[in-house]
């Protein structure tokens, strides 16, 4: 199986993981809705709607750019409509969009605490809650949520308990809704990196912590996980909170060092990923 004439709404795909997920699908010549907020180009985030949709028509797909920010539900509706009129359905949701920030309790203000909740938990339930007459059309269709397994570790929640909120809140979207429609054949999993990924967002967190980024992994192995999973058939593959590396291995992969951003370097664990291991971030806004 593969992506060909596949309907994608992939939200937060001008970049980053998303982005590398909408390239991979596009080579299969698949058809993507880019749902993203930015429409101009950021000096520490680069990449726009626009650029992603040019990117994805060279990789051999079609592309629709839609500015839509997930926490508005109008926006999030359109964004829909707009997709099922230009292509006819929706095959695919990957809620890919995320917020971040990396704080204790006194330093998380609530307006931050909000914006991660609905950026990440929230828009997960909205985005599959508008989506779904049309998923239950698909023939294939999937749900993949970019969301942790749930590690119920002290260590994880302590320290950034706003955002692990947020993170986990995804995944029990991923645990209610793939038991919510078993019976209609609409899989909806959970992806998660092993390690660090290489993304400006990443990037932004870690500040100078350059040493950090460099033992990272590139996009592209969340990507091609991404892909196994939703060349998947929906009724057998569902339910699951899959971790990256994992997927692969038991794809068949043995050697992930062309992921690797530096080769030769050993890849940072990610967050909620095993025991907790103390990484120097940036308690700046992103």
């Amino acid at each position: 199986m593969d992506l060909k004439d596949k309907v994608l709404l992939i939200t937060g795909a001008s970049r980053g993981i998303g982005l590398a997920i909408a390239l991979k699908a596009a080579a299969d010549g698949a058809k993507i809705a880019v749902a993203a907020k930015t429409q101009t180009a950021h000096a520490k985030l680069p990449g726009t709607i626009f650029t992603a949709a040019e990117e994805i028509k060279a990789a051999g797909g079609e592309a629709l750019s839609i500015a839509c920010d997930v926490r508005d539900e109008e926006q999030v509706k359109s964004a829909i409509a707009a997709t099922v009129e230009a292509f006819g359905g929706i095959d695919i949701v990957v809620n890919n969009a995320g917020a971040i920030q990396l704080t204790d309790t006194e330093k998380t203000d609530m307006s931050r605490f909000d914006l991660m909740q609905d950026v990440n938990a929230r828009a997960v339930y909205m985005v599959v809650k508008h989506a779904f007459p049309h998923l239950k059309n698909s023939d294939n269709a999937h749900v993949l949520n970019l969301s942790p397994p749930l590690n119920l570790h002290p260590g994880w929640l302590g320290p950034n308990l706003a955002y692990a909120l947020s993170k986990y809140g995804m995944t029990l979207c991923t645990i209610g809704h793939a038991e919510e429609f078993k019976d209609l054949g609409i899989a909806v999993n959970s992806l998660w990196p092993e390690t660090v990924i290489d993304t400006s967002a990443v990037r932004n967190i870690l500040g100078d912590v350059q040493k950090s980024v460099e033992s990272a992994r590139k996009p592209e192995i969340v990507a091609d996980a991404a892909y196994w999973i939703l060349t998947q058939k929906a009724a057998e593959c569902t339910g699951n909170c899959f971790i990256d590396a994992a997927v692969l291995k038991a794809a068949g992969a043995t050697d992930l060092s062309a992921y690797l951003v530096d080769e030769g370097t050993t890849p940072l664990p990610d967050f909620f990923v095993g025991e907790p291991k103390p990484l120097k971030v940036s308690t700046k806004k992103v």
